[in-house]
């Protein structure tokens, strides 16, 4: 069986070097080129999807949306879920990364984006960027709409839906593409890789490359590389 993973291409603010986190933002000219590339890439080594898996972010959407078509396959149901949302990045969400990491150390910077468990500064519920605000969560209960997450409280939230939705369709025999974001990927890469708390920290997946999974039937990774 048969697993793709492909992070969406660099957004705008990836170019600009901000804290994107929920934010919802669009890809930059390099990242709708990354997308197209990998649609083609995954047409030309005969790759087919059943069922695709993508977040509720424009960014992620959008590379979903044209893999699909650059491989002729637009027409592939789409499940579009908040579970697989980038990592919320608190108040750090806009800023800029070296503007941050002068006012508060390079050090601190450096464990609010790279510790496995230590959350950055929660966002306030009420800003106007909040999420509690964005009609996209409305349904949400109010205690499940993150104000910033780490790498584990991720994880938390992206494995139901790999247990619910994810795992099911690829036993179900489905070809399964997930268009997603670094850290959701990384989540789900932790999960179904093994990797320990400390050794995640090193992993980086990079925008616009599929990342292909060989799973056997219990979903344990067989084979794992880049196309």
């Amino acid at each position: 069986m048969e697993l793709v993973f492909i992070r969406h291409g660099q957004s705008e603010w990836n170019a600009k070097n901000l804290f994107t986190g929920w934010r919802d933002v669009k890809l930059s000219e390099q990242g709708l080129a990354e997308a197209a590339a990998a649609g083609k890439k995954l047409k030309e080594k005969g790759y087919l999807f059943d069922i695709a898996f993508t977040s509720v972010l424009t960014r992620a959407i959008k590379t979903c949306n044209i893999v699909l078509e650059e491989s002729g396959q637009l027409w592939v149901p789409q499940v579009k879920s908040w579970r697989l949302n980038e990592r919320h990045y608190g108040q750090l969400q806009g800023l800029d990364k070296k503007q941050t990491a002068e006012k508060y150390g390079d050090e601190q910077v450096h464990i609010w984006r790279r510790s496995y468990d230590t959350l950055p500064p929660l966002l306030d519920p009420s800003d106007e960027f909040s999420a509690h605000n964005d009609r996209r969560y409305a349904e949400l209960p109010a205690d499940v709409v993150p104000n910033g997450e780490n790498l584990k409280v991720t994880l938390e939230r992206v494995l139901p839906f790999w247990e619910d939705r994810i795992a099911p369709a690829i036993l179900g025999g489905k070809r399964v593409l997930v268009a997603a974001h670094g850290n959701s990927l990384r989540a789900l890469a932790k999960h179904i890789e093994g990797i320990s708390d400390d050794d995640i920290m090193g992993l980086e997946i990079p925008t616009g490359q599929p990342l292909v999974y060989k799973l056997d039937d219990n979903l344990k990774v067989v084979e794992k590389f880049y196309l």
